[in-house]
């Protein structure tokens, strides 16, 4: 079994910045491709940043230049800076991960982190 915990969301005002991290542990051989996932009130779960094993990002358009992802493959951590933060970035973010253990890569969830950007 493989537990993904997101922290470091919260309020801030735009402009601002924060840093969220998601854990995993728990069954772990390795740790491939990690993701960011954000969803706002009304609107579908959108990608929002990636990483590779081999440290290889990619960004959605509307926060590239702005957001950071990062991972300690050591530590099993990922992480999500955030600069310039926009209201339009509010949103529960998400991390999930595809993750080998002896039998076969899966995909796990966290629960997500509240981000609130006020004008």
């Amino acid at each position: 079994q493989v537990q993904m915990v997101e922290s470091g969301g919260g309020w801030v005002q735009a402009g601002g910045s924060l840093r969220l991290s998601c854990a995993a542990s728990g069954r772990i051989l390795a740790i491939k491709t990690m993701r960011w996932y954000r969803q706002a009130p009304g609107k579908e779960r959108e990608l929002v940043a990636t990483i590779t094993s081999g440290g290889s990002t990619n960004y959605v358009d509307s926060v590239q230049g702005r957001f950071t992802i990062s991972r300690d493959n050591v530590k099993n951590m990922m992480y999500l800076q955030m600069n310039s933060l926009k209201p339009e970035d509010t949103a529960v973010y998400y991390c999930n991960a595809d993750v080998t253990n002896i039998r076969r890569t899966t995909l796990y969830w966290g629960q997500g982190t509240q981000v609130t950007v006020s004008s």
